[in-house]
């Protein structure tokens, strides 16, 4: 059996104790041996147990054992954190230090080793007037190319006066010319040692001074915390540097061996202090002084002088109005707050929800990614709890609370200081006329990026209504790639999240605000009356990351720099931008039971159903969001049969379903459901939560039936699928990168998949469809069903009045009034059709496309033919 180098002692040739005598013996304070005295290790663990390490982050380190050398760096020497190291690391079966460079264990060292130590130095004094050194007798170099790992700390009292002018050995130097000889990658592995989550201040408290900052506490400051509070202290390993590949650069590669190791030196440096910071977040300036920084900008001041000249009024009077505004934006970022919060929320999950399910390796990735540039979280918005919850989750993983932009309703008391204290910053839902004010809150988010802060906010500006992601509103994305341009940072990562939940728990406002109820501000009574969800359940809450989009690298992509756009195209590289971060929260969106079993539940066209006919329906679809690598939720994954009777049974509970026929007490095998007529904009609400992953497949399926033939090429569903896409271009995002026939021919191959269409056995890129086919077709094509009736009703109404006859603001509410009257005339179908959100978007794109009136004849009859196409092929 191979020994471990990790277990072998220090190198002395048997037999040979003369050796001793002469010096030759290879015993150092630097070098702890790998197995230390049994009540000494007890002691050790039971010392460090409370303190924890991120098992993500430890199994990067196994993986790095056998390909290379490791030697891990902490920024200052502390023999606290180098015995951490060294006990937990051995206890988790992982490359450990027993090699500190430049430092010196004489009393830990086992009485024998001491004593040898001890004689081995007293020789070599007596006989060369020096000690040994092991740096220059090559056996440092033996230990690491053997297997033994180290530990260097970067920055050090005296260190660099023993570098620089007594020109010693640099350990830093020493491995770089080991990695020359070693003909295998040698890793630095920066670590970093956390006794607080309080971000550095900018004004050291009294007992920074007397006892240690928290960054680097003194003796009994460390151990207080530790004895007092063990699950406040944490270590963290950041990215290894492969100083092999390091060498290898073309930065690196021209330069001396000294300037070599200074540069790492350096990158280490950088990035540790990178990796505090994204734990931390930027050091925390007083309210005042972040204030000061921001009104004496030279180029807000000289807005400010050109504002009161253009106005006409006093300097002073500019001044003090800022200041307001300033006021009213800016946030109060205070642990102590954060902490209450932390645990309310957990309170929050536990009591009202079946708990949060994240991937840790997402949240890994983004926190690797935050050492490179500020972050922006832009999540998808379904609840007014979506903030907490992923506030929530970066806290509780070791990452700062981002400054979250909320919309100025959420600033009343007493949520308005809470929120502030969170991170919040509130906004204005219109800039319009405030050209101050506008100016002022671009500085401010200048300045949150210059400080190094990571931002948060919800690119559709609102909760969605309707279940399915709003189309982007580009106004503060603008305002942050502006603070880019003006070089508040050198690069930008947009986060795209998707947060959904199997109950939302607005949901019965929402479903007012839909059928026309006037919106309801936020305030007091608003918290009082919210008791009463604390008496629900409401399943499970999905998080998920995307991959982090780096603006440069979109950039690059794209072959341009944003800071040399023209204003007409810096505002489409916007859009462009706003949908990508869109289609990317889309992408990463979690299927539920809920949506699933509401989008099979609507896919009928008949108000009766039976419990085999939406088994059917559902694992059509759950074929489908397979074949598209959509997220399915456990539950689903785990059981879907399961999964879609538990979802049935508290929809029968909840009113939305009725069990109409079958035995109730056996369960649903026989069973036939009726849908509740008034309910069914609650289902279209959760069925909307997926709908993104069956909308390519909607278009196609539409495409197909309207060819009204078994058989079809792809050529003769391009101009259907455009058209499709165009028509519903508000309320659907899409990969603006790919073009019709890419999502065509995708769609194809997954209907292929599910023996939908086959492929022509002669004829190529031609299809036919199965007996079976055309009744699925039919399942995705009734998605789009409930638009294609909300689309009518505004033709409708359009054509039924001349441009300018009704006012704008009076338009929704007749147009509301129009679609109830042909609901119940029933010349249109669905009671989700009535809503107020399609209203809006159809008006938009009708008006968008030169329909304003009756008077638009032409364009009337050319989406009138459309609209009737469409509406006949889902009344068969």
């Amino acid at each position: 059996m191979k020994e471990d180098p990790q277990e072998t002692p220090p190198d002395v040739r048997p037999g040979k104790l003369s050796a001793f005598f002469r010096g030759d013996g290879h015993y150092y304070p630097c070098i702890l041996p790998a197995k230390i005295g049994f009540l000494f290790d007890l002691l050790l663990k039971l010392f460090y147990r409370g303190i924890h390490v991120n098992d993500a982050q430890t199994e990067r380190i196994q993986q790095l054992k056998d390909r290379g050398i490791v030697v891990y760096t902490t920024k200052y020497k502390s023999d606290f954190e180098f015995l951490f190291y060294y006990t937990r690391f051995r206890q988790l079966r992982l490359p450990f230090p027993t090699i500190g460079f430049d430092y010196r264990f004489i009393f830990l060292q086992p009485l024998l080793h001491m004593v040898r130590m001890f004689t081995t130095h007293a020789a070599a004094l007596f006989r060369r007037f020096s000690f040994p050194d092991p740096y220059r007798n090559g056996y440092l170099q033996d230990q690491l190319l053997g297997g033994r790992s180290a530990l260097l700390s970067l920055i050090e009292k005296k260190g660099f006066y023993r570098r620089f002018v007594k020109s010693e050995v640099d350990p830093v130097r020493f491995l770089i010319k080991l990695q020359k000889k070693a003909g295998r990658p040698v890793f630095l592995v920066p670590t970093a040692m956390f006794f607080s989550r309080k971000p550095n201040r900018s004004i050291p408290t009294i007992i920074d001074i007397l006892f240690g900052p928290e960054e680097r506490p003194k003796r009994l400051r460390r151990w207080f915390t530790l004895l007092k509070n063990p699950g406040e202290v944490f270590a963290e390993v950041s990215e290894p540097l492969n100083l092999e590949e390091a060498l290898a650069s073309s930065e690196l590669a021209g330069l001396s061996l000294d300037e070599q190791a200074r540069e790492i030196r350096r990158k280490l440096i950088l990035q540790t202090n990178r990796h505090r910071q994204s734990i931390l977040g930027p050091v925390l300036k007083t309210r005042e002084e972040l204030k000061q920084s921001i009104l004496t900008a030279e180029r807000l001041q000289a807005f400010m002088k050109d504002h009161a000249k253009s106005k006409n009024i006093a300097l002073h009077t500019v001044y003090r109005k800022a200041n307001n505004h300033l006021e009213e934006i800016m946030a109060k970022y205070n642990i102590a707050v954060i902490r209450a919060g932390e645990l309310g929320v957990r309170w929050l999950i536990r009591w009202m929800f079946e708990g949060v399910s994240y991937s840790r390796q997402e949240v890994e990735q983004v926190k690797m990614t935050a050492q490179k540039a500020p972050l922006v979280f832009i999540p998808c918005h379904k609840s007014h709890i979506d903030y907490l919850i992923i506030s929530y989750i970066l806290f509780h993983n070791h990452m700062p609370c981002p400054m979250i932009a909320a919309g100025k309703n959420l600033s009343f008391w007493p949520l308005g200081p809470f929120f502030r204290g969170s991170g919040a910053f509130f906004i204005r839902r219109t800039f319009r006329g405030a050209i101050l004010y506008a100016k002022v809150f671009s500085e401010y988010i200048f300045r949150l990026l210059k400080e190094g802060f990571n931002l948060e906010f919800f690119i559709e500006g609102g909760r969605s209504r309707t279940g399915k992601l709003i189309l982007p509103k580009l106004g503060l994305l603008s305002i942050i790639l502006n603070a880019y341009k003006d070089g508040a940072c050198e690069d930008l990562m947009f986060v795209p999240i998707f947060i959904g939940y199997d109950r939302v728990l607005e949901e019965s406002a929402y479903l007012h605000e839909l059928e026309g109820g006037q919106k309801e501000p936020e305030n007091l009574r608003q918290v009082f009356k919210a008791r009463k969800f604390l008496k629900k359940r409401y399943g499970r809450i999905y998080l998920n990351f995307h991959e982090p989009l780096s603006l440069n690298e979109i950039q690059s992509r794209m072959d341009l720099s944003i800071s040399e756009l023209a204003p007409k195209d810096f505002n489409a590289f916007t859009r462009n931008l706003g949908h990508r971060i869109i289609h990317a929260i889309n992408s990463v969106s979690v299927v539920t039971p809920y949506a699933l079993v509401a989008s099979a539940v609507l896919a009928w066209p008949k108000e009766r159903f039976s419990y085999e006919e939406l088994s059917e329906t559902v694992y059509t679809f759950m074929t489908h969001l397979t074949t598209q690598q959509a997220r399915l939720s456990d539950t689903l994954l785990m059981d879907h049969q399961r999964a879609m009777e538990q979802v049935i049974e508290a929809y029968i509970q909840r009113k939305f379903i009725e069990q109409v026929a079958g035995d109730k007490e056996t369960g649903f095998e026989d069973a036939v459901f009726l849908v509740n007529e008034n309910r069914r904009p609650l289902l279209e609400y959760y069925k909307n939560n997926c709908i993104a992953f069956f909308v390519p497949a909607a278009y196609t399926a539409m495409a197909i039936l309207q060819l009204d033939a078994f058989q079809f090429s792809t050529a003769e569903l391009r101009d259907s699928y455009s058209l499709l896409q165009d028509l519903f271009k508000n309320e659907f995002a899409y990969d603006v990168e790919k073009s019709p026939e890419t999502y065509v021919r995708k769609t194809l191959k997954a209907l292929i998949d599910d023996a939908i269409i086959i492929p022509h056995p002669t004829l190529p890129d031609r299809y036919n469809v199965t007996s079976a086919g055309f009744r699925k077709l039919k399942l995705f094509a009734r998605f789009l069903k409930p638009y294609l009736e909300s689309y009518w009703v505004v033709l409708y109404f359009f054509s039924a009045h001349p441009q300018g006859e009704i006012n704008a603001k009076d338009r929704i509410k007749r147009i509301q009034s129009l679609g109830n009257k042909m609901y119940k005339r029933r010349e249109i179908d669905l009671k989700e059709a009535l809503s107020k959100v399609n209203y809006s978007n159809a008006v938009d794109y009708f008006l968008y496309r030169g329909v304003r009136g009756s008077e638009n004849q032409e364009e009337i009859e050319y989406y009138r033919d459309a609209l009737e196409r469409y509406r006949a092929i889902l009344a068969k």
